[in-house]
């Protein structure tokens, strides 16, 4: 049961004043937090921290005002001009001055009677906002802060400017934000008492009280010590869920897989080429895992076209060797029936028996294979996550790979755990991740690395060019494709959109159909399942030459005669993702090519981001790269969807606190592995208040 200390913040968001449910809805848009299915509570305001500040201690009097700057002045009001009875364009003005001058504060659809209770004439107020000049007149359009002099010290001087959304007002969000605080109970301290001293940490009520009610601008930088003890809060709560969450898929004891080599040695013999010397030593470090009596869990990271399809079909045919069975599991039902494609005719060249299971197989064939799983007469099954819905069953799973890592969480592993006799683990993605993201998503996985390309790969000469030069790209595409060549053309859009102009693969397909005519096909994410194979075989076929896609060909598509790759709008992809989408080409023995298209002019950013791409092929140099240029937040896919994007820390910021966070997490998991001294408990506190609930389901559950 969750402590009731912590009950009000675990209250809903339209339990604070002011916030009914319209309001709630805006304010969810702004909460950093991955709400998931549950709603908003009061709590998930704490981690909305200011990104800037205003300093209203600026006070230079009307005269001394700069055009533009935000200033506070302390003026007595003169008189009050409402507009002309029914005539509402003109604007409701204040008159006042102080000892420097005279200045006009602006009111367009005002309420008079507001105005004449917060500005009676006589008074001296306190005006705060952007100053404005007119032909040499001074002016104050909607000052944001009006206060009676006696009541001076109700204006803040340095108010935090938080992250808004259209139709939210500030000053709303500010007052929500401000009675989660006061829901804060005072809590007891758990981090190391040398250790919060030696960081001058402050406590986690004062942090947050330090971030919301700055007294100074640096107050609110995420260098400063208040910011960077929430984050180490932060990554600490997150680096205990992964280790509770491995402490308990190690706990279902894993068994030793040992094979006589007989499938491994007939499926390499299927093999057309010999395995890289990278691609050995990581099936050797798999291998060696699955002799352990303990459960494997292992990343395999590995660049686009690697190779890492290859060493898991290796290390499946072991864990049949071993009397069991094992699943390949895909993000998208593409990928899924790609790996199937690839892995069939090996897996049966070895005797394997090899099955597909997507939410597309209905009716008979479904059962028949639910049936053969479930009676150990499929091996090897590979799918989406429809493999681990209620209604499938296998006999022996052993062994479980999934692809594609960062769109599974937690959760997904635990699922998975649950189907098989505790399955060992091998989790695959060709995102390059730097080791400092490795350790946020996957602190509790073993990683091996694949850093070669297979023999034969071709290097890919990557330009750039301006979009100012399509006719000129399009006549060259013309005679690439009377060579016989192929080639993809990713736009950013699936259709047009009214907020950016940016060219759609429809109306990028439109444009083209004159040109190349019948030659072309069109795939993108708003297309039925049966649709995309279609179009996607037809091309691998050659049936088309020209593939203009969205982003859904970025992960695993394999077309080895495809040579060139156009993408449009390039500046709107993040690094990771450009360097994914150009490893759809170079898969075949001819020299490919990658074409990046950029609209001008481009920011500092997008260059940098472009010039990286065309000097290098290293995906891992890559992701580094991309990291120092937009943060963690993006790097595995967007904020929503509950990955490392953390709420208060920000690696770029914060890397250094994470290693220690890892190992405090260990350190504290192994001398109290279920959180029951009296740290444990303050502990098990700050599990909840980061939205680690499962977490502390898995103690109770043990």
């Amino acid at each position: 049961m969750r402590p009731s200390l912590l009950d009000p913040l675990f209250a809903p968001i339209t339990s604070l004043a002011g916030v009914g449910p319209k309001v709630a809805t805006l304010i969810e848009r702004v909460l950093p937090a991955d709400l998931g299915d549950r709603d908003a509570r009061a709590g998930d305001l704490l981690f909305v921290l200011p990104h800037s500040v205003i300093d209203r201690r600026n006070r230079p009097g009307i005269a001394g005002a700069a055009e533009g700057a935000i200033v506070t002045l302390e003026v007595r009001i003169d008189r009050h001009q409402p507009p002309p009875r029914g005539n509402r364009s003109v604007p409701y003005r204040v008159y006042a001055h102080d000892d420097t001058g005279e200045i006009a504060l602006t009111f367009f659809h005002a309420h008079a009677a507001y105005l004449e209770k917060a500005m009676p004439e006589g008074e001296h107020v306190l005006v705060s906002g952007r100053m404005e000049w007119f032909n040499g007149r001074p002016s104050m359009v909607h000052p944001d802060h009006i206060v009676l002099a006696s009541e001076a010290d109700t204006l803040p001087p340095v108010e935090p400017v938080y992250p808004m959304t259209a139709g939210l007002s500030a000053k709303v969000l500010r007052r929500a934000i401000g009675q989660a605080l006061e829901r804060v109970p005072p809590l007891p301290e758990w981090l190391d008492t040398a250790f919060l001293r030696r960081n001058t940490f402050p406590t986690f009520g004062d942090a947050l009280g330090r971030l919301h009610n700055p007294e100074n601008p640096t107050d609110t930088m995420p260098e400063n010590s208040a910011w960077r003890r929430l984050a180490y809060d932060e990554f600490l709560a997150s680096q205990l869920s992964l280790a509770l969450v491995r402490a308990r898929v190690r706990r279902l004891a894993g068994r030793p897989l040992v094979g006589d080599d007989r499938i491994v040695a007939r499926l390499r013999a299927a093999l057309p080429y010999s395995l890289t010397g990278s691609q050995e030593t990581a099936l050797a470090e798999i291998l060696a895992d699955l002799t352990e009596p303990d459960r494997m869990l292992r990343l395999l990271q590995g660049d686009v076209g690697s190779g890492k399809t290859v060493v898991a079909l290796l290390a499946m045919g072991r864990a049949v060797e071993a009397g069991g069975q094992a699943a390949l599991m895909a993000p998208t039902e593409i990928l899924a029936r790609q790996h199937f494609a690839t892995i069939a005719p090996l897996a049966e060249h070895a005797g394997l028996r090899i099955a597909i299971l997507t939410g597309r197989e209905k009716g008979r064939e479904r059962s028949e294979t639910l049936a053969r799983l479930a009676d150990g007469t499929i091996d090897i099954v590979i799918g989406t996550h429809a493999l681990f819905q209620e209604a499938v069953t296998f006999k022996r799973l052993v062994f479980a790979v999934v692809d594609e890592q960062h769109r599974f969480g937690v959760h997904q592993r635990l699922a998975i755990t649950a189907k098989g006799d505790a399955p060992d683990m091998l989790v695959m993605t060709a995102t390059p991740i730097p080791r400092t993201l490795v350790l946020t998503a996957f602190g509790d996985m073993d990683v091996s690395k694949l850093t070669e390309k297979p023999a034969g790969r071709q290097p890919i000469r990557t330009v750039t060019l301006p979009l100012e030069r399509l006719d000129e790209l399009i006549r060259r595409m013309k005679d690439a494709v009377a060579d016989g060549q192929k080639i993809y053309w990713i736009c950013p859009l699936v259709e047009e959109s009214e907020e950016v102009k940016l060219m759609s693969a429809e109306d990028r397909f439109a444009s083209l159909k004159p040109v190349f005519g019948q030659r072309m096909g069109l795939v993108h994410g708003r297309m039925k399942g049966a649709e995309k194979d279609e179009a996607m075989r037809a091309f691998k076929d050659g049936e088309t030459s020209v593939l203009i896609a969205t982003t859904v060909i970025e992960v695993g598509v394999d077309v080895p005669d495809a040579t060139i790759i156009v993408i449009e709008h390039a500046e709107r992809f993040g690094l990771a993702q450009l360097h994914q989408l150009r490893g759809r080409v170079g898969r075949g023995s001819k020299p490919s090519s990658c074409v990046l298209l950029y609209k001008d002019p481009l920011g500092e950013t997008a260059k940098r981001r472009l010039s990286v791409l065309r000097e290098t092929e290293d995906g891992f140099l890559i992701a580094e790269e991309d990291l120092k240029l937009r943060g963690e937040g993006e790097l595995l896919g967007t904020r929503q969807s509950g990955t490392p994007g953390f709420q208060v820390a920000r690696i770029e910021f914060h890397a250094d606190l994470l290693e220690t966070a890892r190992d405090d997490a260990r350190l504290i998991l192994s001398r109290d592995p279920d959180l029951q001294s009296e740290r444990g408990q303050a502990l098990r506190l700050l599990l909840y208040l980061f939205g680690k609930d499962d977490a502390v389901r898995l103690l109770r559950a043990g």
